[in-house]
């Protein structure tokens, strides 16, 4: 389903509490906003290149998996940030290189899986150790449209974690509807970032690491974690343990239906679930 050509990026603080929940409010005080809804920034977590700075190499490896989540050997404050990705083109300016426009396909469940890293200079030094760091559901929703009233407006986001056979809600089951930003104002944000972003404070300059990958035509761009159980937000992932993140349609199913599925680790094709088991 993925190929390895593409850029993936992710929206930092674009649903309300997340960043304080994730202790990550204090990383963003010096990004300026234009309201206290705007996401804070984005950030990298893939970069297709074997040009990067050596401050930014560990971007080139390919960290998204269907089913496994690779336990990071220095950091144990592991935890699942349940989102939607959406699977864009991506247009350029031929004379410029600057990014005209993302045009979403497909939307996925998606796992920023995250270290909690109070010291980390950069978002993105939180994001990808490794292969299998990251993850992505092999289930792929066509978009209508990314218009207000668009099929995705009706997809919310659940999360469950498993631990010796014990299933628990990690993430508050969300609408997508309830992202701070979404539709064109969304990725007019994103563009505008991707563009101008400064490579400043935890932020990386995107418009350099584009130039750096040769312009990929394709991006995963994952928008954004829910809010935490309180058992979310105090407990964080072990060996062993399993991660579900699912988006599915809720005018179709009940909140207790895909609470049923998560318990049997077993989907309705038409629902886009992302299961990962951590090694």
């Amino acid at each position: 389903m993925l190929k390895h050509d593409f850029i993936g990026l992710g929206v930092a603080g674009n649903f309300a509490g997340h960043l304080e929940q994730a202790g990550e409010a204090a990383d963003f005080v010096k990004v300026k906003t234009e309201s206290a809804v705007q996401p804070k920034a984005i950030f990298p977590f893939y970069v297709p290149s074997q040009q990067l700075d050596e401050s930014e190499g560990f971007l080139s490896v390919y960290p998204i998996s269907h089913d496994r989540l690779q336990f990071p050997l220095n950091a144990d404050n592991l935890q699942i940030e349940p989102e939607i990705a959406l699977i864009c083109d991506v247009q350029y300016d031929k004379t410029s290189q600057k990014v005209t426009a993302l045009l979403p396909t497909h939307f996925a469940a998606y796992n920023d899986c995250s270290i909690r890293r109070p010291n980390a200079h950069k978002i993105c030094e939180k994001k990808n150790w490794g292969a299998d760091s990251k993850g992505i559901s092999a289930t792929w929703i066509a978009l209508d449209s990314f218009a207000s009233g668009s099929n995705i407006d009706d997809y919310h986001i659940a999360c469950f974690h498993r631990r010796h056979g014990v299933l628990t809600e990690y993430g508050i089951d969300s609408p997508a509807a309830e992202y701070s930003y979404f539709h064109q104002q969304l990725l007019d944000w994103i563009v505008d970032k991707m563009n101008h972003q400064p490579d400043q404070d935890p932020m990386n300059d995107i418009a350099k690491l584009l130039k750096q990958a040769n312009y990929p035509s394709k991006a995963v761009i994952s928008i954004g974690a829910t809010r935490y159980t309180e058992f979310g937000e105090k407990n964080f992932l072990q060996v062993g343990d399993v991660s579900q993140v699912v988006v599915y349609n809720g005018k179709k199913y009940s909140h207790s239906q895909i609470v049923e599925m998560a318990e049997q680790m077993h989907f309705a094709q038409d629902i886009s679930a992302l299961v990962q088991k951590v090694v």
